[in-house]
């Protein structure tokens, strides 16, 4: 129990779970965006096509067809192919990768750029590099503590 304790106080848990309620916020307000804003104008763009009405009867349910929705396809019992959802999904896949990265992108441009510690210097005598540290060149055996 300790363990647990120990695991949940180190704040881990409580970071993820902030993240994962946002991500879930963050996809419904690009679902809305994408179903309520960009999907109108695309099927407008394209003579009133509704992507998320397409589909094909792959099996003729009772009584048989024609349907003019899905929900009158499945409700008749008819095995559908519905392609048109699967369209209306890849869209909501590219609006979510181009959103998040331009998010990404401008919290990259937000934050520092991260200064690399200096691990080396360059010996006095010879100009090979060396540790930081070192007291002695290893090429050339100089005593760098005389020097700095």
């Amino acid at each position: 129990m300790k363990g647990f304790k120990e695991f949940i106080d180190r704040g881990n848990l409580v970071q993820l779970a902030v993240a994962f309620i946002m991500g879930v916020t963050f996809a419904a307000v690009v679902t809305s965006l994408v179903n309520d804003i960009i999907m109108p104008a695309v099927g407008l763009a394209t003579g009133g096509l509704d992507f998320a009405s397409l589909f094909a009867v792959i099996k003729e349910g009772d009584p048989a067809g024609p349907y003019n929705t899905i929900a009158a396809a499945k409700e008749a019992g008819a095995v559908t192919i519905n392609y048109g959802l699967f369209v209306n999904s890849i869209i909501v896949f590219i609006i979510v990768a181009l959103v998040l990265y331009a998010i990404v992108r401008a919290y990259a441009k937000t934050q520092k750029p991260v200064e690399e510690a200096v691990t080396t210097k360059a010996c006095p005598f010879c100009a090979t590099d060396i540790p930081v540290t070192a007291v002695r060149c290893p090429n050339c055996t100089s005593e760098l503590s005389k020097v700095s």
